[in-house]
């Protein structure tokens, strides 16, 4: 198995589970928050999925999907174009609604598959790839692939774990 084979089942992953997440919640379940300053599933899903499409767009040189695909005018959220959700306090985590789930699994699929998409493409070699210089050391392309994966999985966690808080199951 290679890497890429490896990195392509851990984002399919990602998408599994974002879909059991949102799966049959109604709006209200969706928004949520088991305590004030705590993130809903709504927000966990838009985070989840704006880092992925920010850092997979960005090592790729890709555009990203909120853009390109108008998720940002759809959603209709009142944030910048190009926010994730990072240091987000809890009056911003409360602007982040939608009136059904099916917007937030349709922009984490068409996320998915720009990202798989690229990953398809990737050759061992390419995993070395410097993709941001601004830390210490550079991250490769395979760090920053890790660390989305990583970042996708604990907020999906994050996520499951609201919708039991929120209906039991």
């Amino acid at each position: 198995m290679h890497a890429k084979d490896i990195l392509i089942d851990g984002y399919n992953r990602i998408q599994e589970e974002v879909h059991a997440a949102v799966e049959g919640l109604d709006p209200d379940d969706l928004h949520a928050r088991p305590s004030p300053d705590a993130n809903s599933v709504a927000w966990l899903i838009w985070h989840l999925t704006r880092v992925q499409d920010d850092h997979i767009a960005d090592a790729f040189g890709l555009d990203q999907v909120w853009l390109t695909q108008d998720f940002q005018k759809t959603f209709g959220l009142d944030l910048p174009r190009h926010d994730t959700g990072y240091g987000h306090t809890s009056a911003k985590v409360a602007k982040v609604r939608v009136d059904s789930g099916d917007l937030l699994t349709g922009y984490y699929d068409a996320v998915h598959a720009q990202s798989l998409g690229a990953l398809r493409a990737v050759a061992a070699k390419d995993l070395e790839r410097i993709v941001d210089e601004r830390w210490d050391p550079p991250v490769s392309l395979g760090t920053r692939l890790v660390s989305v994966l990583s970042d996708d999985l604990q907020h999906v966690g994050q996520a499951a774990y609201v919708r039991g808080l929120v209906v039991g199951s």
